[in-house]
């Protein structure tokens, strides 16, 4: 919307898969360089190891492969999903049903991280957003929607350019939007993987961990890139 939708019509497409793979590919250069540094501090001289148990090769039954694909792998992250969403649901919903002088408990919350915000190049109610994000990434947009709207419940949008207008009459700029990208890719895990990542290493320090450096490093990118585009705006002027 803020970039591709610039292009002349033919070359929105591509010039959008250029850019949803360039997102993609700084992603996993920063998991790389990310790595890199705790090997050479944090987990110097820690070896590190991965096991893969091959199971005994049998001729597939397709009654068991359903069966167990359907226990072991949909039930089992549908039913992670409900301990996290449905408690999440309520809380989103007391946020923006209840009011406090005239406004929303969740319009208040997003006033309060406002200032903070700024300095990322985002806004309080993206903030707040991300946050309330945690159960699952996918209700950022919605959560975002229905605070400019000011609605009591998650909103959806009828086209792209549509969704665009209410962004830009709510101050968003392609420095936004940018800002926004890059906190998207470098932010804390949703919830479901959080609690994959406890149930694997067993370990509150290293689900901590999970959290702490790709938000920091999220933080740390925002605040640089608002900080070069505040300079640059001083200095054209």
């Amino acid at each position: 919307m803020f970039f591709a939708g610039s292009v002349a019509l033919p070359l929105q497409s591509i010039s959008s898969a250029f850019m949803l793979t360039g997102v993609l590919v700084g992603g996993v250069f920063i998991t790389f360089f990310v790595s890199k540094f705790l090997s050479k501090t944090v987990l110097k001289g820690v070896c590190s190891s991965f096991t893969l148990e091959l199971p005994p090769y049998r001729r597939p039954q397709i009654g068991k492969v359903i069966i167990r694909s359907v226990i072991d792998r949909t039930l089992h992250i549908l039913g992670r999903a409900v301990v996290v969403a449905a408690p999440a649901g309520i809380v989103i919903w007391v946020l923006a049903n209840v009011k406090i002088g005239g406004s929303s408990i969740l319009i208040h919350c997003a006033e309060f991280l406002n200032p903070f915000a700024r300095l990322l190049g985002l806004d309080g109610v993206i903030l707040m957003a991300f946050i309330l994000g945690l159960p699952a990434n996918e209700i950022v947009i919605p959560i975002i929607l229905m605070s400019y709207l000011a609605t009591g419940s998650l909103v959806d949008y009828e086209s792209t350019a549509q969704l665009r207008d209410l962004l830009v009459s709510n101050g968003w700029t392609w420095q936004t939007a940018f800002s926004v990208i890059m906190f998207s890719v470098m932010h804390w895990p949703c919830s479901t993987t959080l609690i994959t990542i406890k149930n694997e290493t067993k370990s509150i320090k290293w689900t901590t961990l999970s959290v702490l450096v790709p938000t920091a490093l999220g933080i740390l990118f925002c605040f640089a890139f608002n900080l070069i585009n505040i300079v640059i705006i001083r200095i054209s002027q």
